[in-house]
């Protein structure tokens, strides 16, 4: 279970369990799962654009999940929020089934980005992980304050000088960087998962935000780790594994509330 690839397989999975804690507390705070499924199904079409080419699939990840990010904050800004996401998951989706139309000769890795592919990341694969996440954890640490305080009461913060609208733009751009970073480990459709099961959970625990912060990122920790090992133990699929324990953890969170009330 620590052979070389195993240990690669355990920090890519940590990086992005921390990174989808942080990143999704907000997520949740802010009421944007929906726009948390749309930017990962950007990148997919941009890594499946990548894969046509030729090009690497950090570019087309990248590329794609700031336009995806960019073009929901713009939209939304000057029409219906939901509306302008859906149409960015819908444009996304069929771009993505243009490119793969091309070729028929991508399936493993459409597979990968699609559920990702944990135990397949390499060595060389963790430093850009490693320093993507990093650059969204910095980005939560300088917007902490602002973003906290537009998350929880928008009306405060735009009386107070801190307009919404930037303060969303800047959160799509520091989504757009986690989704580059994660959809290689755990794919567009998990991500989504992990951004909202564990943090959703951790609020349920807690009600300071630091304190259910701290918990988002340990329950993400929980739920990638034991996804790992029980995927060793019995060659389950790792995406069956996250996604039921995302849904599982929310459970566990619903029904504690449920009994301190």
């Amino acid at each position: 279970m620590f052979s070389r690839l195993m240990v690669d397989a355990w920090a890519a999975g940590s990086i992005v369990a921390v990174v989808a804690g942080v990143v999704g507390f907000f997520t949740v705070l802010r009421g944007s799962a929906f726009v948390a499924h749309a930017v990962p199904q950007s990148a997919f079409a941009g890594a499946a654009g990548a894969s046509l080419i030729g090009v690497s699939s950090i570019a087309g990840l990248g590329a794609f999940s700031f336009l995806g990010a960019l073009g929901i904050g713009l939209l939304g800004r000057r029409g219906r929020h939901d509306v302008a996401t859906a149409l960015a998951v819908v444009m996304m989706l069929g771009l993505g089934s243009l490119f793969l139309s091309f070729s028929t000769e991508y399936a493993p890795q459409i597979f990968a980005l699609l559920f990702g592919e944990v135990l397949g990341v390499s060595r060389g694969e963790l430093w850009p992980i490693g320093l993507i996440g990093l650059a969204c954890i910095a980005g939560i640490a300088l917007l902490y304050r602002p973003l906290m305080l537009a998350s929880v009461a928008p009306e405060v913060a735009e009386a107070g000088g801190t307009p919404n609208h930037r303060m969303e733009m800047a959160f799509l751009l520091v989504m757009a960087l986690a989704t580059t970073m994660a959809v290689p480990v755990v794919g567009a459709l998990l991500i989504f998962s992990l951004l909202i099961g564990p943090p959703a959970a951790g609020r349920c625990f807690a009600d300071r935000p630091s304190h259910a912060l701290g918990l988002s990122v340990a329950i993400a920790l929980a739920t990638v780790w034991v996804s790992i090992a029980i995927s060793y133990l019995s060659n389950l699929p790792i995406g069956f594994l996250v996604g039921t324990l995302g849904a599982l953890d929310y459970g566990i969170g619903r029904g504690w509330t449920a009994l301190r009330r």
